[in-house]
């Protein structure tokens, strides 16, 4: 019998909590090897680590391969918190002037009841291809006996859907209202094929490529979900539980 989506993800995954100054720096190092080693997208930095103004107020996520005990992922969760009116979203820093009032305005919500989505990132170890490229796979120290298997791989495009459920999973413990997401358009569609149904309240602008504001609502976290995502869903949310401490930033 073949096993379900969460059955495999649990196989190869666990969620962590980047609770400690340890796993932070972990996650800051994921996001300056995409954003700036690959991508070319932030500045390279002899620390070797990607930060910003949000990350004070932020909570990361990461993906660990079970086996290697390597890191395949990351994601934060932006919580301005509601006694800090000068702490800012990222999208309220960079594409303000791009929201679409009139789908929701984000001065009408209650400050620490909404967060949003920001930093996915996956090295490309995770995402490429045995053919890709003429060069053996290598990610940090992992080589020769401990290479990942063709069955490994195969659950490689399930990373970032394994990280997106953490966070939406984390928005749903805190009891907020609101999550928002920069990103392709097309990568929302994608998302509404598993059941995340968000809405675009923003123009689109091209950064990187054409992106633009999207929100999910409360009602939309888990509603929409097929069976198969509820139930990795539920899988990390069972995982998420024990490691979460976010109580002030807890909507009551």
């Amino acid at each position: 019998m073949a096993m379900t989506l969460a059955e495999n993800f649990d196989l190869y995954f666990e969620i962590v909590l980047a609770d400690t100054e340890e796993l932070k720096q972990e996650s800051y190092r994921i996001r300056h090897t995409v954003y700036a080693d690959e991508l070319g997208w932030e500045p390279v930095n002899s620390k070797g680590v990607e930060v910003d103004e949000c990350d004070p107020y932020s909570f990361s996520i990461l993906l660990k391969h079970k086996r290697t005990g390597v890191f395949a992922g990351t994601v934060r969760l932006v919580i301005p918190p509601n006694t800090s009116p000068n702490s800012k979203l990222p999208f309220e820093l960079h594409c303000a002037e791009s929201v679409q009032k009139e789908v929701i305005d984000p001065d009408s919500l209650t400050r620490g009841r909404f967060g949003e989505i920001s930093r996915l990132s996956v090295p490309s170890s995770f995402r490429r291809r045995l053919d890709e490229k003429n060069k053996p796979f290598i990610l940090n120290d992992i080589k020769g006996e401990n290479a990942f298997s063709d069955e490994e791989r195969r659950n490689f495009p399930n990373i970032a859907i394994g990280l997106y459920l953490s966070v939406i999973a984390m928005v749903k413990m805190c009891n907020h209202s609101h999550m928002f997401v920069v990103v392709e358009p097309r990568l929302c569609r994608r998302l509404e094929r598993l059941g995340l149904k968000f809405e675009q309240c923003g123009e689109e602008l091209d950064y990187h490529g054409i992106r633009a504001l999207f929100l999910l609502s409360r009602e939309n976290f888990t509603s929409n979900l097929n069976p198969e995502v509820l139930d990795l869903f539920k899988l990390l949310e069972k995982q998420l539980i024990p490691q979460l401490a976010l109580y002030p930033y807890c909507a009551t």
